[in-house]
C-alpha cells in the first residue's frame, strides 16, 4: 500500500515544478476582452487587499445594473473581483457544446462586460466556475458525466431535482470543464479561475470511478467509511491524488493562456479538510477561506481560526477570507442579509489574523441593501490603514498543532468529536487568556519550521508517525515545550493503536491498556507540594478550590519517570443517583491528573483526559484556568503581546516593514457563542504591552480606529499603551526608528 508520505512527496514535487514554471514568465500581453494591451506584474497574487465577489443567478443578465456595482466597488476601494462565468450556467456567449447558457443571456456578455468594467477600475479579475451540477440535455448526451449513488442509481441534485450531480473524477471535469476553462481564458485572459464545489459531492460509484480506483488499488470501491478499513484508506489516497491531478491539469492549461494566472481552488481548511493542506500550500499561489459566516453555535473567533489554519501551510502567501452578507444556516436563505454588526465582527476577526476581506453577494439584483454601507465603511477603514495590514509575519510564540491524518484515520466519521472539538476547546481557552498564537500543520514539524515557537499545543493529536514523534522530541530537547492531551501519539499515522504512546518518553508516562469513555461524576483534587506546601503554577487561581470537575474520557497511564508530585489527582467516579448515594467511595488517590516535568531544555505538560474537549462542551472556568496556566508554565516568561483588562478580547501581533500592529477584537457581546450578535458592548479600557525587538526603538505609536493620540511609555523592553474603550476593534501600530 502506498504510504501517505510517498503520495504527499510526489504531489509536492509536481506542485513545486508548476509554480516555478508559472513564475518564470514576465508579463501578460493582451487582454482579449479588455480592449488593449495591459501590462501586469508577474505574481500578482499578493497585490489585492480587498475583494468583491458578484455571484450571478440565471435571471441576472439584462435585469441587473452593472454600473451600480462598479460604482460600489470603486467606493469600497476594492482592488480585485471574482465574477461568475460558467460551469452549471454560462453568463457569456459560450461555444462549448452542452455548456448551458442562461436563458436570459440573449446576445449579451454579462461576464465579459463586468470583467471590462473591473479592469477599467484597475482591479484584478478572476472567473468563478461551478462544475458540480448539469442540466438534462448534458445528462442525456453524456450519462457517464453523472454521479452515481451506492445503489447504482444516477444522482439527482438534492436542491433542484431538475439538475443532475456531476462526477468530479471523470470526463466531466477532465474533459468538459477543461474546455470551459480554456474557453474562458482564451476569451477573457482573466487572472485566474476560482471553482466552487469542484472536488465532488461525496462518493461516486459510476463506472469511471470504479474502473479508475480498481486500476489504482486492485480493489472495488469501499462501502464503508471506517478509517481503519485498508480499502477505505486506499480510496482516500486515490481521491486525493486524482483531484490534485485535476488541479494541475487545469492550472497548466490556464497558464498556457496567461502565464500569470492560476487555478485558484475553493479548497482547504483545518483538520477536517478533505484534501492535504500541505500539498495545497505548495500548489496554490493564493487561497480564499470559504467560511462565510457563523452558523449554529459558533464563536466569532472561528474566522480567525480559518486564517491560522490556512497560514499554517500557505506561509506568507496572501489569503482572503470570504464573508457572506447573508445568513449562512443549513436552511440556505441565500437572499437574506445579516445584521451589520455581525458582518463587521466576522470581517474584523479575520483581518486581525491576516485575512484580506472578501465580500460575496449572491444575486446581482439586491433586495435588501442594508449591508452595503456597512461593508463600504469597513473597506474604507481597511484602505486607509492598509500599510499596517500588509503583514510579513506573525510574532506569536505559541502554536496549536492540527492534524488532518488524525481526523481522517483516527477520527473518521467522528472526527468532529474526537479531533476538532479538542482543538476548539484549547482555542477558546487561549482566546480567553489573550495569548497570541498560530496554528501548525502536523506534517510541517521540521525543527527549522517550529523552533520559533516556545510552546506547541497538541490537543488530542492522536495519530502521529514515528518521524513526527522524533521531530517533537528533538524540539523539546532543544528548548521547546509541549502541552498534550488525552490520546496524543497513541496511534500511528494510519490510525492504528500503538502499544504505547509515541511520546511516552516526553510524557514520563506509558499507556496502561485502557481508555474510559463517558466518565460521570469524577473529579480532580487540587494538590499542594508535599515538600513545602506550595501550589504549582498549573493550578494558580484554584488554590481554594479543593476539587475541580474531571473530563469525560480518561486514558489509563502509569508513570515511567520521576515526578515530585502531580498538581491534580484523580477522584474516581461514584454514583450520581439516588441522591443519598452521591458521595465519594475513594476520597483521594495518588493517580495523576496531569504529568508536569522538565525534559531536556524544554518543559512537558500531559493531561491523560480530554480537558480541552470537555472545556469546549461545558466551558468550565476551572478547565480554562488550567489550560491557560499550562501554557504559561511551559512558556517561561512574558508573551510578546499582553493585553490586560475586562471583557473578551481576541488578540494578535503582526510585523510589517518598519512596524508592528497589535490587534484587539472585542468579542464581548450578548451572542458571543452564537450569531448574529445582538449588540456590540463597548470594551472597557485595556492595557497593551508590546515587546520591542532587539536593536529597535519606538518612533511613533498610533491607533488605527480611534482618532486620539495614544499615551505610551517604554518599560523594561516593552512599549505600554493605554487603550480607551472601543466598540468593535482597535489596532495599536508601533513604528520603529
Amino acid at each position: 500500500m502506498k504510504t501517505r508520505r510517498e503520495f504527499l512527496q510526489r504531489s509536492g514535487a509536481v506542485a513545486s515544478t508548476t509554480l516555478v514554471s508559472g513564475a518564470a514568465f514576465a508579463q501578460v500581453a493582451q487582454h482579449r476582452a479588455g480592449g488593449g494591451a495591459v501590462a501586469e506584474p508577474k505574481e500578482w497574487y499578493d497585490r489585492p487587499m480587498r475583494w468583491m465577489q458578484l455571484a450571478f443567478v440565471e435571471d441576472d443578465p439584462g435585469q441587473y445594473d452593472p454600473k451600480f456595482w462598479l460604482d460600489y466597488f470603486k467606493r469600497c476601494h476594492a482592488d480585485a473581483a471574482c465574477i461568475s462565468a460558467g460551469g452549471c450556467v454560462a453568463f457569456y456567449p459560450t461555444e462549448v457544446p452542452f455548456h448551458y447558457r442562461s436563458k436570459f443571456l440573449g446576445n449579451q456578455d454579462t461576464f465579459g462586460d463586468m470583467v471590462k468594467g473591473c479592469r477599467d477600475l484597475g482591479m484584478n479579475v478572476i472567473a468563478r466556475t461551478d462544475p458540480h451540477a448539469m442540466h438534462q440535455d448534458m445528462a442525456d448526451a453524456h450519462p457517464g458525466f453523472v454521479a452515481v449513488q451506492a445503489d447504482g442509481t444516477p444522482r439527482r441534485h438534492w436542491a433542484d431535482p431538475s439538475l443532475w450531480v456531476s462526477c468530479a473524477m471523470g470526463a466531466y471535469n477532465f474533459g468538459f470543464m477543461l474546455d470551459v476553462t480554456i474557453e474562458i481564458m482564451e476569451k477573457y485572459h482573466v487572472d485566474g479561475i476560482f471553482s466552487n464545489r469542484w472536488s465532488g459531492s461525496g462518493m461516486c460509484y459510476c463506472k469511471t470511478c470504479q474502473s479508475l480506483f480498481h486500476d489504482y488499488s486492485g480493489h472495488d470501491l469501499p462501502r464503508t467509511t471506517n478509517p481503519l478499513d485498508p480499502v477505505r484508506k486506499q480510496y482516500l489516497l486515490w481521491r486525493e491524488q486524482r483531484l490534485f491531478d485535476l488541479w494541475r491539469l487545469w492550472d497548466t492549461e490556464i497558464k498556457k493562456r496567461n502565464p500569470n494566472a492560476a487555478f485558484l481552488a475553493n479548497s482547504g481548511g483545518g483538520a477536517l479538510a478533505d484534501l492535504d493542506m500541505v500539498s495545497i500550500g505548495n500548489l496554490a499561489p493564493t487561497l480564499f477561506a470559504d467560511r462565510q459566516a457563523r452558523s449554529g453555535v459558533m464563536p466569532p473567533w472561528r474566522n480567525g481560526k480559518n486564517a491560522k489554519e490556512y497560514a499554517a501551510t500557505m506561509g506568507t502567501k496572501a489569503i482572503a477570507g470570504i464573508t457572506s452578507v447573508g445568513v449562512e444556516e443549513t436552511y440556505r436563505w441565500k437572499d437574506s442579509v445579516q445584521s451589520g454588526d455581525e458582518i463587521r465582527l466576522w470581517m474584523a476577526d479575520g483581518v486581525a489574523h491576516n485575512l484580506r476581506p472578501w465580500v460575496v453577494k449572491f444575486n446581482a439584483k439586491p433586495i435588501d441593501k442594508r449591508w452595503m454601507p456597512v461593508v463600504e465603511k469597513f473597506y474604507g477603514w481597511h484602505f486607509r490603514n492598509q500599510n499596517y495590514l500588509r503583514n510579513e509575519k506573525s510574532l506569536a510564540e505559541v502554536a496549536i498543532v492540527y492534524s488532518q491524518q488524525s481526523a481522517a484515520y483516527y477520527g473518521g466519521d467522528q472526527a468532529g468529536a474526537k479531533v476538532e472539538n479538542h482543538s476548539l476547546g484549547y482555542y477558546q481557552a487561549l482566546v480567553e487568556a489573550r495569548i497570541p498564537f498560530d496554528m501548525v500543520h502536523d506534517l510541517l514539524l521540521d525543527i527549522e519550521k517550529i523552533e520559533r515557537y516556545r510552546v506547541l499545543i497538541l490537543p488530542n493529536i492522536a495519530a502521529l508517525s514515528d518521524r513526527q514523534c522524533a521531530q517533537l522530541t528533538e524540539y523539546v530537547a532543544k528548548g521547546g515545550s509541549i502541552v498534550a492531551t488525552h490520546e496524543t501519539s497513541l496511534y500511528d499515522e494510519w490510525g492504528v493503536r500503538r502499544k504505547d504512546f509515541g511520546l511516552a518518553q516526553l510524557f514520563g508516562a506509558s499507556y496502561d491498556g485502557k481508555v474510559d469513555t463517558q466518565v460521570h461524576n469524577s473529579y480532580l483534587t487540587v494538590e499542594k507540594n508535599p515538600k513545602d506546601g506550595s501550589f504549582h503554577p498549573l493550578v494558580h487561581g484554584l488554590e481554594n478550590a479543593t476539587r475541580i470537575i474531571n473530563g469525560v474520557n480518561w486514558v489509563h497511564v502509569k508513570a515511567t519517570a520521576a515526578q515530585s508530585y502531580s498538581p491534580l489527582t484523580l477522584v474516581p467516579t461514584y454514583p450520581d443517583l439516588p441522591m443519598e448515594e452521591v458521595y465519594a467511595r475513594v476520597a483521594h488517590t495518588d493517580t495523576p491528573g496531569v504529568y508536569v516535568r522538565e525534559s531536556g531544555k524544554g518543559r512537558v505538560v500531559y493531561f491523560p483526559f480530554d480537558i480541552d474537549r470537555t472545556f469546549w462542551e461545558v466551558l468550565s472556568n476551572d478547565h480554562g484556568t488550567v489550560l491557560k496556566n499550562a501554557v504559561g508554565w511551559a512558556f517561561r516568561g512574558e508573551q510578546p503581546l499582553t493585553v490586560t483588562g475586562r471583557g473578551m478580547v481576541d488578540v494578535s501581533l503582526w510585523a510589517q516593514k518598519g512596524s508592528v500592529t497589535a490587534h484587539l477584537v472585542n468579542l464581548t457581546n450578548p451572542m458571543m457563542m452564537k450569531g448574529p450578535v445582538r449588540d456590540l458592548v463597548f470594551s472597557p479600557p485595556q492595557k497593551v504591552r508590546v515587546r520591542i525587538p532587539k536593536g529597535k526603538s519606538v518612533k511613533a505609536v498610533k491607533f488605527l480606529v480611534n482618532a486620539a493620540v495614544p499615551k505610551s511609555t517604554v518599560v523594561n523592553g516593552m512599549v505600554e499603551v493605554e487603550v480607551p474603550p472601543f466598540e468593535l476593534n482597535e489596532a495599536v501600530a508601533v513604528d520603529w526608528v
